[in-house]
């Protein structure tokens, strides 16, 4: 019997999706109000052309107190690799809760803004961030900041860039400028003859403050700086075996060395770091400070004490006085309710197919359940938690091989070039782990069926397999109607409340560049591959007589992210065990994987839904694949080639 065909499956469908939209909702609600201060913060989005044709896409935050006869400081933030404008909420938010106006960009190549046609762009761009600060400098538009007091905040590959912004708005030129620069100068000084050398003009950037990055703090890039500087490395910070002492203790690390003593007289030199002191003063925009946040790289900006020290940082160089200590902090309460936003809307999928296979031109795809397989003998549980073990292992073993392969394969995105094959440096990895897990666990589930599964009664009927065109079509077709009405409510979300969905390293992305949907074209049949070999798996292989279905999940979704899970074990118990992560050269494809294992895990309970529902394999990697690509599509750097 399918499950539909209930007389109570109408009411529970309906239940399911009267509850996920009440989960959106709310979610919603309670995020708009968390991220608009309940009314004191202005929050809009923004683009903003750029050189060459490019663009900026960014949020902007304004304390409702900012005004041209109150103006207040402005900070951009900028997130680090792979991530968005708003995974840096805890930034933006928390700098606007206390006065200070904020842009929150989207780097180029990363979430709504425009690719770049720089190849260096953290050197030559700041990957966006150059042009956000001449823009709010030269504006008449932002007639509530106060243009004397423009920060900038970034993390990871963010704090990078605006290590390199300070330096470039304190003076830093390329070869090409520092040329043009001399030559105005002896102009200057020909027409001027014996009158005094002009003054300086300060630096545009008042004060920077750069997350989990300290690779390019050398003599070159600090010299020219004259804006006050702090950064927070986390002390167990993944990425610090390329650092000049190859660890994360910042204390005698020569990157902070030098950013402290540039500010310092020789004589008062210091040869050791004191973490958290203050050197230098913020007045004379000399100011350094040194943190060191005890925690791992993907999390730092999720740190209270590292966003605290964040907080305390621009309220002092900017002489604020908030009334609202740095350990008050509620960006937290934005993420847990964009989770249930997230929640509802994953939740949503089921119903909404359901319901809409209740419409004649769907009915027929509610075919009955086929019967589960025979209980496992002795020698069948043997063998299940064999392969089980043996899967893991494979997952494990092939995803480095895999970003490796990547180079070969595709060399343009490896090499952050513009391209349509495959723009995505990242993703690509995981595409070729996925179909190469795909075809073995297909090849294994038929080899399995030919030599064991038949002679132990396992008929076709019990697979939920055979299918013709027609029905794959119609298949393919609700699939396409739940993935867009996905899509649309999480459209709707952003237009009115501008949240979207999300929770830490999991989102649904509401604003990209139309071109992605191109670029999914490219990624979604391949990793098919894998959605359908692990709803065969879930379904056709693993759903045996006798077992509660919650068991059966439940092993299943960890059978998808065990093997996932032992990379991250594999990876941080060598880091605790000897100061340096076991992948050196794929750390960061490794920090991924804290987004991927969650939906992972998800993965084969959407699959055995489905299969109730329709009583075969087809509807569940369907939908799952269109959502779940595109999720991680919409999160990732991309390199689509500009127009």
């Amino acid at each position: 019997m399918n499950s539909l065909s209930s007389g109570n499956a109408r009411t529970k469908s309906l239940r399911l999706l009267f509850l996920a939209l009440a989960l959106i909702l709310v979610g919603n609600t309670g995020a708009y109000l968390i991220r608009t201060g309940a009314g004191s913060i202005q929050v809009v989005g923004i683009k903003v052309p750029t050189q060459n044709g490019q663009w900026v896409a960014a949020d902007l935050l304004r304390p409702r107190t900012a005004t041209s006869q109150n103006p207040v400081p402005m900070v951009v933030v900028c997130p680090g690799f792979e991530r968005r404008r708003e995974d840096l909420d805890s930034y933006s938010l928390e700098l606007a809760r206390r006065g200070m106006a904020v842009i929150a960009i989207d780097p180029y190549n990363q979430g709504a803004s425009s690719s770049t046609r720089e190849r260096r762009s953290a050197t030559v761009e700041g990957y966006g961030l150059f042009a956000i600060v001449e823009y709010i400098f030269s504006t008449p538009n932002l007639n509530y900041v106060d243009k004397t007091r423009i920060g900038a905040a970034g993390y990871s590959a963010g704090g990078n860039a605006v290590l390199q912004a300070a330096s470039h708005f304190g003076g830093r030129r390329t070869k090409g400028q520092a040329k043009s620069r001399s030559r105005a100068r002896a102009a200057e000084d020909q027409t001027a003859g014996d009158s005094a050398p002009s003054k300086e003009a300060p630096s545009k950037l008042a004060a920077v403050f750069a997350g989990g990055y300290v690779l390019t703090l050398t003599d070159a890039l600090i010299r020219p700086i004259r804006s006050n500087v702090a950064i927070d490395y986390a002390r167990y910070d993944e990425g610090s075996f390329r650092n000049q002492n190859k660890n994360a203790d910042l204390r005698k690390a020569p990157e902070a060395l030098r950013l402290v003593n540039s500010v310092l007289d020789p004589d008062r030199a210091v040869s050791e770091v004191e973490i958290g002191k203050v050197y230098g003063e913020p007045k004379s925009r000399t100011m350094r400070v040194v943190y060191n946040t005890r925690n791992i790289h993907p999390f730092l900006p999720y740190d209270r004490e590292s966003i605290a020290h964040m907080i305390d940082y621009f309220t002092t160089v900017f002489d604020l006085k908030p009334g609202i200590p740095s350990s008050n902090q509620i960006w937290f309460y934005k993420e847990f309710f964009t989770l249930l936003s997230l929640a509802g809307a994953l939740l949503f999928l089921v119903p909404c197919a359901t319901l809409l296979m209740r419409l004649p031109a769907f009915q027929s795809l509610a075919q009955p359940v086929p019967p589960p397989l025979p209980a496992l003998d002795r020698r069948g549980k043997i063998r299940f938690w064999f392969l089980f073990a043996f899967f893991a292992i494979l997952a494990c073993y092939f995803y480095a091989p895999m970003v490796r392969a990547t180079f070969t394969l595709f060399p343009a995105a490896s090499s952050s070039q513009q391209t349509w094959w495959f723009p995505q440096r990242i993703n690509n990895a995981v595409l070729l782990w996925a179909v190469a897990n795909g075809a073995i666990g297909l090849v294994a589930f038929w080899l399995s069926y030919r030599f064991h599964g038949k002679k132990s009664g396992v008929t076709p009927g019990m697979l939920g397999i055979k299918t013709n065109r027609r029905e794959l079509f119609l298949t393919l077709c609700l699939a396409l109607y739940v993935t867009a009405a996905f899509y649309i409510l999480l459209f709707a979300s952003y237009a009115l409340f501008h949240v979207d969905f999300r929770f830490f390293f999991v989102a649904a992305a509401a604003s990209f560049p139309v071109e992605m949907l191109l670029v999914a074209l490219e990624y979604i049949p391949l990793f098919f591959i894998f959605y359908l070999a692990n709803s065969i798996r879930v379904n056709s292989a693993s759903r045996f007589e006798g077992q509660k279905e919650w068991v059966s999940m439940l092993i299943m979704g960890l059978g998808n992210s065990v093997g996932l899970m032992l990379i991250l074990a594999i990876q941080y118990a060598w880091f605790a065990y000897r100061g340096t992560v076991f992948w050196t050269e794929e750390w960061l494809f490794m920090n991924l994987l804290f987004g991927i294992i969650p939906m992972m895990f998800l993965l084969p309970y959407f699959n055995r839904y489905f299969f109730l529902a329709t009583g075969k394999v087809y509807l569940g990697p369907m939908v799952t694949c269109f959502v779940f690509v595109i999720m991680m599509l919409t999160n990732n750097v991309c390199y689509i080639p500009m127009r």
